[in-house]
């Protein structure tokens, strides 16, 4: 078998297939902590693995897109723009979770006042327990949340800046 058809991907390819394997390792990271350890996700978790999920399925169009460059660096940027997203709900994630502003009602806000004693019943019946003010892990004090912007966010730069070094030095 000769190995000559083996060529190594083109450059957009290698970002998007860079990008979708850290949403990949990043939401499986995630998928493990919830199912493995048994940590639920709150709604602000579920919203970090939407840009994740877009990522993913960008970064493999990159890859299959080899043929095309411009297809394949559309969906690669848009892999890249899909980790920032993700980095940027991680942020406000650990802004709520250290309590630096509110998040969403449904998963950190208070018992509305004023409610009728079956009005109280019915919204305590129907509140998540899984609360989004409070990490529910951490490693070296930054929560799940911290190190999903941490990494998404970084990888994103990283990513960002061998495309523009790569697109300077390729007219």
């Amino acid at each position: 078998m000769s190995f000559d058809r083996l060529k190594p991907l083109p450059f957009p390819s290698q970002i998007g297939l860079a990008a979708a394997l850290t949403s990949i390792a990043l939401l499986a990271g995630a998928l493990y902590f919830q199912y493995v350890v048994g940590l639920p996700p709150c709604d602000l978790c579920h919203w970090q693995r939407y840009p994740h999920i877009a990522s993913i399925v960008l970064g493999l169009a990159a890859v299959a897109s080899l043929a095309a460059p411009r297809p394949a660096y559309v969906f690669a940027l848009a892999a890249i723009a899909a980790l920032f997203v993700t980095a940027g709900i991680g942020v406000f994630h650990v802004g709520v979770e250290q309590h630096w502003w509110l998040g969403p009602q449904a998963c950190s806000g208070q018992i509305p006042s004023g409610l009728s004693p079956a009005e109280l019943k019915k919204y305590l019946f129907s509140a998540k327990m899984v609360r989004c003010d409070q990490a529910a892990w951490s490693l070296w004090g930054i929560s799940m949340a911290g190190w999903n912007a941490i990494l998404s966010g970084g990888v994103a730069i990283v990513l960002s800046l061998s495309v523009g070094r790569y697109l300077k030095e390729h007219p």
